[in-house]
């Protein structure tokens, strides 16, 4: 790991201070369960000259309900999102994508933030000391078509990139139709998420989410599935989160494609119908229709389709 300068600070306008006066050459730490590993293993063309700890900012953590939201701080940890009362009860979808984030230890430190800004785990982005000079990072290629594609996109490119967006909560709050609310925006979570060499969210240099909100709802059934080769610490290979709203259904996952998916013209088949095995395999058929694997992750597809089966049965009763 090479020098950097370290920070700690007492507000979230003392941050974007600091890290705009560093003109892009610096990263937000939170949790640090990403980000340090990133550090360690010199991923990056340009290796970071500051590094700002925000995660003392206790205004940043919380959970609660007003004014007809949900709200999260950002800074929340995975462990309480997972475990608190509320979420467990009326937004399954969120508190069981994040009990299935990562490991015990690893959601006793990360936080909700962290987890939808994390980069992407592409083991060509992720070679140690830059060893592929990838889309992502302002290369000419993507390495993954041609290469071992395992994990990556059954659904095409963004701009140029194979890559998979890791996050688990993610679908959830796309499925939620949540918004996040940074130091300059409201953000709706359809527009959160990009892939290229801007990275994998649309916030700016300095831009910070301070909080994560969504609508709540007196009639909602949701469920969330992952699919991993260790359930209990890996990164997905790929989830779904489903959610039911008022007869209004809404689907998400990762690991399909560059950013979360959320296959319109399925959600539209089953929204305000009753819901029946064919309809629900009808749909999972449809969410996938322009799939086109690569040499190998042909699986993805299977496996999408039987959660989005799955999960559309479990919530349409």
């Amino acid at each position: 790991m090479k020098n950097f300068r370290f920070e700690k600070v007492n507000s979230v306008e003392e941050a974007v201070g600091l890290i705009k006066s560093c003109e892009g050459k610096a990263c937000i730490k939170a949790g640090s369960t990403d980000i340090l590993g990133g550090l360690k293993r010199e991923i990056h063309p340009e290796y970071a000259q500051l590094v700002v700890d925000i995660l003392d900012l206790d205004e940043l953590s919380y959970i609660r309900e007003e004014d007809g939201f949900i709200k999260i701080g950002a800074l929340t940890r995975l462990k309480a999102v997972a475990g608190h009362e509320l979420l467990r009860k009326h937004y399954t979808v969120l508190a069981e994508a994040a009990r299935r984030t990562a490991s015990p230890n690893l959601r006793s430190m990360g936080t909700i933030g962290g987890n939808i800004c994390q980069e992407n785990r592409c083991w060509y982005y992720r070679a140690r000391d830059n060893f592929f000079p990838c889309k992502m990072k302002g290369g000419k290629r993507c390495y993954a078509p041609a290469g071992d594609n395992r994990i990556h996109s059954v659904l095409g490119a963004v701009n140029a990139c194979f890559a998979v967006n890791p996050s688990d909560t993610a679908p959830a709050l796309l499925a939620l139709g949540a918004q996040m609310v940074t130091t300059e925006r409201v953000i709706d979570s359809n527009d959160f998420w990009t892939a290229g060499c801007s990275g994998c969210t649309i916030l700016n240099k300095g831009e910070i989410v301070k909080e994560i909100r969504f609508k709540t709802a007196e009639d909602m059934r949701s469920a969330f599935l992952k699919h991993a080769l260790r359930p209990t610490i890996d990164f997905p290979i790929l989830n779904c989160a489903v959610v039911n709203r008022n007869g209004e259904i809404k689907i998400a996952l990762n690991g399909v494609y560059p950013i979360p998916y959320r296959p319109l013209e399925a959600e539209q088949l089953v929204s305000g119908t009753e819901m029946t095995e064919e309809l629900a395999a009808k749909a999972a058929e449809l969410a996938f229709a322009k799939a086109r694997a690569l040499s190998g992750n042909g699986h993805k597809i299977q496996i999408a389709k039987a959660y989005i089966k799955t999960l559309l049965m479990e919530t349409g009763r």
